[in-house]
């Protein structure tokens, strides 16, 4: 049967020429094994091809990391291996392909512009692969505040911050970038979205992002702010103002931490220049309201004022003088309007009330021209407790009457008599050393008689007018039981004699 031809054989070695040599290295180093083409090499071009496909494979599409140094040095020790290889093996080779050693050396030359090309090509992909990376992280930070600002700044002040922090990275690590080149602009946007509320007039709302973007330039890169440093404090000064003027107005307490913030951090602010005026009208608005429906309610919010106003940091600001007397108008007021609450807490049968608004009224206003009604409602009230009857009119400062009441102590105890009607007033007996409580049994039995016995008690006598006049009579340290009461309908040409006695049953 026939039979294959024999492989040609390997063409003769020639005579020694460093040119060639220099040729067929320099064909090698283009990575394609061309050297070996020339001397017939073809399995070690071969390898050659497999390895450049290997390291291309690898590098493309390139990344930001680029390709793995391991490869990187293993291909390069490759390629002059393959370089210093195919230059022993080309100094007694003849060239097969190529007319002479002289073209292929300069073909080796040009082609040594293939591996150098593509590496700058690769290192341009390298630099495009790494800006997209982060422009891709700056997208990710404005996405998180485009999420954030549709939140509650409490739930999503985690979010700023993260973004802030991947737009500061981009300025101090990749400053030449183009995603850094844009992180101004967007630095700009971040401010403006924190301080919405702000835009839309949510004062209150815009305090708490308003000073958190005033702690933002002390954590970040100069750059990342840029001129933004003092942005937020202008507007925080008139958040501070209008949320707590609204609060003041609206009663509300938190008015003074608003204020109190303002005068602090902005003493010399043109807002904080309005405080005082704005404290000065809800004093005249409270002081205008004691003479209105609700009298108790205006005292409370005196005395509420004037402690308030006190504690407001006023120094800095030039306020504190102005402050004092707001806070010394209210005090005074307060003080003063307290009659007009007793008044209304009496007609409104808060008898109790009464009695300690009455009496706190005469102690810290002793020479008002109300403070001898005040005394008398502060009886009346302390009456009607015990007889609700007795309360159904306010009493007047009329005193004296032309019909004579002779009053006894029938107790063990000091007491006071207190009793109110046509007139009202109260006095007090010494105790009578003989007598004792009666139990409350005792006075509901139809012989019931105090004063009676033919004891020497303790009496004085009052003159009083005609008509309905009422009594209570207790022990003056309240240890002697609870207080008894009498009604006595009083007429002309009659003596009265009220006998006063205590029982000694609690209720």
């Amino acid at each position: 049967m026939p039979t294959a031809p024999p492989p040609a054989p390997p063409a003769p070695a020639g005579p020694a020429d460093p040119l060639r040599a220099v040729a067929v290295g320099l064909l090698n180093l283009s990575g394609l094994g061309l050297g070996y083409a020339l001397v017939r090499r073809w399995g070690l071009m071969a390898v050659c091809w497999i390895a450049t496909a290997v390291l291309l494979v690898v590098a493309l599409p390139a990344d930001p990391d680029g390709v793995p140094g391991a490869l990187l040095v293993g291909y390069l020790v490759l390629l002059l291996l393959a370089a210093a290889h195919g230059a022993a093996v080309g100094l007694r080779t003849r060239l097969s392909l190529l007319p002479g050693a002289l073209v292929a050396a300069v073909l080796g030359l040009v082609l040594l512009a293939v591996p150098a090309g593509g590496a700058v090509l690769y290192d341009g992909a390298r630099d495009e692969a790494t800006e997209q990376m982060l422009l891709d992280r700056l997208d990710r930070a404005d996405k998180l505040v485009a999420a954030a600002a549709e939140r509650p700044f409490a739930a999503s002040e985690a979010d700023y911050r993260r973004a802030l922090t991947a737009y500061d990275r981009l300025v101090k690590d990749h400053p030449g970038s183009r995603a850094a080149g844009h992180v101004p602009d967007r630095v700009r946007t971040y401010y403006a979205t924190v301080a919405a509320p702000y835009t839309v007039k949510d004062y209150c709302g815009a305090v708490a992002p308003l000073k958190y973007l005033r702690t933002v330039p002390g954590s970040v890169a100069r750059k990342t702010v840029g001129g933004l440093s003092g942005w937020p404090d202008d507007r925080l000064a008139t958040s501070l103002y209008e949320c707590g003027a609204a609060s003041l107005a609206a009663g509300s307490s938190e008015w003074t931490t608003q204020f109190a913030d303002l005068l602090s951090t902005f003493p010399k602010s043109s807002q904080a220049g309005e405080v005082e005026p704005a404290v000065k009208t809800r004093v005249d608005a409270a002081v205008k309201a004691v003479g209105g429906s609700e009298p108790c309610a205006a005292v409370q919010r005196l005395d509420s004022l004037a402690t308030d106003v006190q504690e407001l940091p006023g120094e800095e600001a030039g306020l504190s003088g102005a402050l004092d007397k707001d806070a010394g108008r209210a005090t005074a007021s307060a003080r003063t309007g307290a009659y007009a609450c007793g008044v209304d807490q009496y007609r409104d049968g808060s008898y109790s009330e009464a009695v300690t608004t009455m009496n706190d009224f005469v102690k810290d206003n002793p020479h008002s021209g109300n403070a001898g009604r005040a005394k008398k409602i502060a009886i009346a009230a302390e009456v009607a407790e015990t007889v609700p009857a007795a309360g159904k009119k306010l009493p007047t400062t009329a005193s004296g009457g032309s019909i004579s009441v002779t009053i006894k102590n029938d107790s063990p105890d000091d007491i006071t008599v207190l009793y109110t009607g046509p007139v009202t007033g109260s006095l007090t007996l010494k105790a009578c050393g003989s007598c004792s409580s009666y139990s409350l049994s005792s006075t509901l039995g139809l012989g019931f008689k105090p004063c009676s016995a033919g004891k020497n008690y303790p009496q004085k006598t009052i003159r009083l007018p005609v008509g309905t006049t009422y009594f209570v009579h207790k022990s003056r340290d309240d240890s002697g039981g609870s207080p008894a009461s009498d009604t006595a309908k009083l007429r002309s040409g009659y003596l009265y004699t009220e006998c006063a006695y205590t029982t000694n049953y609690t209720y």
